[in-house]
């Protein structure tokens, strides 16, 4: 079990341990990442008012609440 070195770490269970940590953490860096890439994009992408335009455009919120919440966002 001890290596050239007289290392016993990658020889034995710990290294499948050291293994799946590892890809483990790159696997929960990458998602953290792509999270905020994909949040900060849809922010810097639309201005509320353009949101509002939107859910009108859709049929998602009459004219008089259209109006209410554009005359909000202005003041």
């Amino acid at each position: 079990m001890i290596d050239h070195n007289g290392s016993m770490f990658f020889s034995g269970g710990l290294m499948w341990i050291f293994w799946i940590v590892l890809i483990g953490g790159i696997i929960f860096i990458v998602k953290i990442l792509d999270t905020r890439v994909k949040e900060s994009k849809y922010l810097d992408d639309k201005k509320p008012l353009e949101i509002l335009k939107e859910r009108y455009a859709h049929g998602e919120i009459d004219e008089s609440e259209f109006e209410q919440k554009r005359n909000e966002l202005k003041s």
